[in-house]
């Protein structure tokens, strides 16, 4: 009898651009996962713990990502699109080459990636292209921006 794979290693077994929809990762320990530059959509990471994970060049469209622990993540060259980022904990991530923005719904003011309240201290923000985030651009504190 084989043991059912956990989260983590379900998504690490992904192949290169996977789809990965409407899949809930609610509370769930994903810390230091990595991924092969999946295209998440609809997915909820709401309070999960992401520290030190992988998801470079990632693709997330409408995730939840509120309260997530992302500490020390890598989300290099990944893209943003209409998540919800509102408390997350973003400090020491690389977010080098990441893009944020909304999405276009045909209605005014939805579809858009909020960071309101994240905490970004330490974050390397180089290169990150943002459009239309509410609570862009972050408080800067000490070497964010370097």
């Amino acid at each position: 009898m084989t043991t059912p794979l956990t989260a983590r290693q379900r998504l690490s077994e992904l192949h290169r651009y996977a789809a990965v929809s409407g899949e809930d990762f609610t509370h769930q320990n994903l810390a230091s996962a990595r991924t092969n530059q999946l295209r998440f959509a609809r997915c909820s990471f709401a309070g999960a713990d992401l520290r030190y994970a992988t998801l470079d060049g990632c693709w997330f469209k409408f995730c939840d990502f509120s309260g997530a622990d992302l500490r020390g993540a890598s989300l290099r060259g990944a893209v943003l699109a209409g998540c919800d980022l509102r408390d997350a904990d973003l400090r020491d991530t690389d977010l080098t080459g990441a893009r944020l923005s909304s999405v276009n719904t045909g209605i005014p003011r939805l579809g858009p990636t909020d960071i309101t309240g994240a905490r970004f201290e330490g974050t390397s923000l180089r290169d990150v292209q943002a459009d239309e985030v509410i609570g862009w651009p972050p408080v800067p504190t000490r070497s964010e921006y370097s």
